[in-house]
């Protein structure tokens, strides 16, 4: 019987960008489910069809929801749900509007950066899940 790949949500409307996203992640060992803007990335979210992982998220967004909104609402969803935050220029907005336990790729960043922010916040979570 195959393992379950675990599978990441990723919002990035740059298809440059999300091409290597993509790829980093799938040779990571991950499954990958994309949106192109915070709306549609909410939807997925809530409509729990899918049991995504976890959300890597550009932070400028077309549309009315960035992806300060986005993680939020992963949040509100799973109060542990791992984000990570992909900007080009709002690394100062982080401390701010950035949720808690998160981690910040300053773009550009070497694709294998992302996969290890994924990782990393993926086995605090299952640490997390332990017995009490």
């Amino acid at each position: 019987m195959a393992t379950e790949l675990p599978l990441i949500l990723v919002i990035e409307d740059e298809d440059a960008i999300l091409a290597v996203v993509e790829d980093a992640l799938a040779e990571g060992g991950f499954q990958i489910a994309t949106a192109k803007t915070g709306e549609e990335a909410i939807a997925l979210l809530k409509g729990g069809l899918v049991p995504y992982r976890a959300l890597v998220t550009d932070v400028n967004l077309p549309g009315d929801r960035d992806g300060w909104e986005v993680a939020r609402a992963a949040r509100e969803i799973d109060p542990h749900f791992p984000v990570v935050y992909m900007t080009g220029g709002a690394a100062d907005k982080w401390p701010v509007l950035g949720v808690p336990n998160s981690i910040l790729l300053q773009k550009p960043f070497a694709p294998a950066q992302v996969v290890a922010a994924v990782s990393q916040l993926l086995n605090a979570g299952s640490q997390q899940a332990g017995p009490a």
